[in-house]
């Protein structure tokens, strides 16, 4: 599984990375996604909705002065 540490990219820059990823996987695969940003709760729910990606994990988690965001999206 592929992962992308997106900690400190601000919004769209996790969408446009996450997006140009999951094109280039093959379906089946999936991508693990670590984030800061409190829109990519939107946009990563708003990709998979739109466009037919399974969302298979989402969790926050407290940490230091920041709330951290993971994300598990699935090629279907």
């Amino acid at each position: 599984m592929k992962t992308i540490n997106a900690v400190g990219l601000r919004c769209p820059e996790p969408l446009m990375i996450v997006r140009r990823e999951l094109r280039n996987i093959p379906p089946g695969e999936a991508i693990a996604i670590t984030a800061d940003d409190p829109s990519t709760e939107r946009d990563f729910d708003l990709l998979c909705r739109n466009l037919g990606y399974v969302m298979e994990e989402h969790k926050t988690e407290p940490n230091d002065n920041r709330t951290l965001y993971f994300f598990v999206i699935k090629k279907p």
